[in-house]
């Protein structure tokens, strides 16, 4: 963490006291929360989905020399007016090898693409489009000067920012850096972030279900959803309620992880021991947001370890993991965070009455209606609905002064895509 962050999260929770909208949530980890990652050098090839911790600058111009686009022939462009458009073909050049020599005004090469540019040619012109007669090229009318070429710098100039610092690393990027020849990059390191339940009445699944015994649904939920993070997913398991058990573990787990990351368990019962633990060991605020599902957000610190404890309802804890904890991860790698993309899309559904005061995040797929494509949404929305996941395909985000809903009318579709979630 950087700049006293005790401080910060002080500060954070005290502009939070009462229910905070969701704007102000975000805004309050976005300023707040600093970068935890340290940071490693490591191969190109293992780059992918980390996050770049340094500016890559181009250490030379790409391309590195003037080329061809095309399998063609190279001429001067000013030859065609003073030789009838007919030119003798005087070289052949491959791609990887050195032109043998400049061309004389009259004179073009046969070229293949990627292969340099010889001295003396400006303009390519495609195979498929060239006359040719023994050793002589006719060049038909309207090709322009500059045609089919690529020159030296045109996408990169030495010096340039190649991919800035913050960017977590798609195939996109590493191509971009490896077209530089760098091999090697600076890079934040996987946030090490464990994860644990609480309570004698969870269990996880495999074990025989007893009376009063709920299965743990939440570590799977979780735990699939960290694969689209670069994250280390550390599986604590499920703690008994033995207040010096957990009060060791949390100690112990905020000297070796970046995040401490609990689902349920946040209320203010004897029993819940990792509130009091969080409360004794560090600094703990909740969040009461204004939005459905999801509503309660614990965040604080202890030792060197970010604190996250999210709602037990699944729904409510999966809504939470998309909107809050992956900005919070972002944020604690130094990553660039861009807020989803929202997409308008008529609702095909109504909702007569909606509270307004909050944001509803509905879960939905989007179906082709009659005029178009509409949004779907489950009949019921209860937190606890896991099975609605499973349908779904992203959230309906509908806004704080929306009183309701007529069918037809533009909602906001976010897909679990622009989170990052593929699968």
């Amino acid at each position: 963490m950087t700049q006293a962050p005790h401080t910060l999260f002080e500060q954070a929770c005290e502009q939070s006291k009462g229910l905070a909208t969701f704007d102000e949530v975000q805004n309050l980890l976005r300023d707040h929360i600093g970068i935890a990652a340290d940071t490693h050098t490591i191969d190109l090839k293992q780059a992918i989905g980390a996050v770049l911790a340094e500016d890559i600058l181009s250490p030379r111009n790409v391309p590195a020399f003037t080329n061809s686009a095309i399998d063609g022939y190279a001429f001067a462009h000013a030859s065609l007016a003073s030789n009838n458009r007919q030119l003798e073909v005087t070289q052949e050049i491959f791609a990887g090898k050195t032109p043998p020599e400049a061309l004389k005004p009259g004179e073009a090469a046969r070229i293949f693409t990627g292969a340099v540019m010889p001295e003396g040619a400006d303009t390519c012109l495609m195979q498929e489009n060239a006359t040719i007669e023994a050793k002589t090229l006719t060049v038909p009318e309207g090709i322009k000067q500059g045609a089919n070429t690529r020159h030296a710098g045109e996408d990169l100039k030495a010096g340039d920012v190649v991919v800035g610092k913050g960017a977590r690393l798609r195939a996109a990027e590493l191509g971009a850096i490896a077209t530089t020849g760098i091999d090697k990059i600076l890079c934040r390191k996987p946030l090490k972030v464990a994860i644990l339940s609480t309570g004698d009445e969870v269990i996880r699944p495999g074990q025989d279900l007893q009376p009063g015994q709920i299965y743990d649904s939440n570590f799977h939920l979780l735990n699939g959803l960290a694969k689209s993070s670069d994250i280390i997913l550390d599986d604590i398991g499920v703690l008994a309620d033995d207040e010096e058990l957990i009060f060791s573990t949390i100690k112990n787990l905020s000297q070796s992880h970046d995040v401490i990351l609990s689902t349920g368990g946040a209320s203010v019962g004897d029993k819940d021991f990792i509130i009091a633990a969080m409360q004794e060991l560090g600094i703990l605020r909740s969040w009461k947001i204004a939005i459905k599902p999801g509503r309660p957000l614990a965040i604080g610190q202890v030792g060197k370890a970010v604190f996250l404890g999210l709602p037990g309802n699944p729904v409510a804890a999966f809504n939470i993991w998309l909107l809050f904890v992956l900005p919070a991860f972002a944020y604690l790698q130094g990553a660039n965070w861009t807020p989803p993309q929202r997409f308008p899309i008529a609702a095909g559904f109504a909702m007569p009455g909606k509270k307004t005061g909050r944001r509803e995040f509905l879960r939905g797929w989007i179906e082709q209606g009659e005029d178009g494509p509409i949004a779907r949404k489950f009949e019921r929305d209860g937190s606890g609905l896991i099975s609605s996941l499973t349908r779904a395909t992203g959230l309906i985000e509908l806004a704080e002064d929306v009183s309701e809903v007529k069918r037809g009318a533009p909602v906001n579709f976010i897909p679990f895509s622009a989170f990052g979630i593929t699968s």
